[in-house]
């Protein structure tokens, strides 16, 4: 019997460890402030029937500039490993930040991918070049736009329109966008942090939730 005990708990042990300290990240982490106060793009022009803004959503925020054909299989990766996942969150949206040149066939590109995704959840904002460049230099960020004002790497920008990601990853240091050419930073890095706030989100709800209110 004793025996069983102690390989019950040699076992038992590094199990109930891990599940300790894989869960801290996800219930006590806090996602790294890097810019606050980026530029919104509520005076963007879009397809949608209310404003779009950065206020009040946690936002996945893409360049993907003129030349969209470029870009599906970004967008595709994207879709596939973060979006598709978090679609069900009132709180979370995608937001596409597009030249005014791009409209005509971003609404093709959008249709296209609606045969396999939920691309009907993507927000469209569109505004002249010079407002895109704008607004992705308030990010503050070590990356740039090209000359047709895309760049492969997508941003979160939290409720306070302050861009979140990294100051200690263990490649590049500060990581300011994730690569969408890269299924594995998606899948990893990306997934990770949007998970994390959203939690962080979660808690600070509960947190503020009063008995009162909840007899509401």
């Amino acid at each position: 019997m004793k025996k069983f005990l102690v390989l019950a708990v040699l076992f038992l042990l590094p199990i109930l460890a891990y599940l300790f300290f894989a869960s801290g990240v996800h219930n006590f982490g806090k996602l790294p402030v890097l810019t606050q106060g980026v530029k919104d793009i509520s005076h963007l022009t879009s397809d949608a029937d209310s404003v779009i803004t950065f206020h009040d959503k946690i936002s996945v925020v893409a360049f993907f500039g003129n030349d969209l054909q470029e870009l599906k299989g970004n967008t595709f990766n994207l879709d596939q490993k973060i979006l598709e996942k978090y679609y069900g969150f009132d709180d979370f949206q995608f937001v596409l930040v597009l030249p005014h040149e791009a409209r005509k066939e971003a609404s093709k590109f959008v249709e296209e991918f609606h045969a396999f995704t939920n691309s009907q959840n993507w927000n469209l904002v569109y505004g002249t070049g010079e407002e895109v460049k704008e607004i992705f230099e308030s990010f503050n960020t070590n990356h740039e736009l090209d000359s047709n004002y895309q760049t492969p790497y997508v941003f979160i920008i939290d409720k306070e329109a302050s861009l979140r990601g990294r100051n200690d990853d263990e490649d590049k240091g500060v990581l300011y966008g994730y690569d969408s050419r890269r299924v594995a930073e998606l899948n990893s890095k990306m997934n990770d942090d949007v998970k994390v706030i959203l939690a962080e989100y979660r808690r600070a709800m509960k947190k503020y939730n009063t008995p009162e209110t909840e007899e509401e």
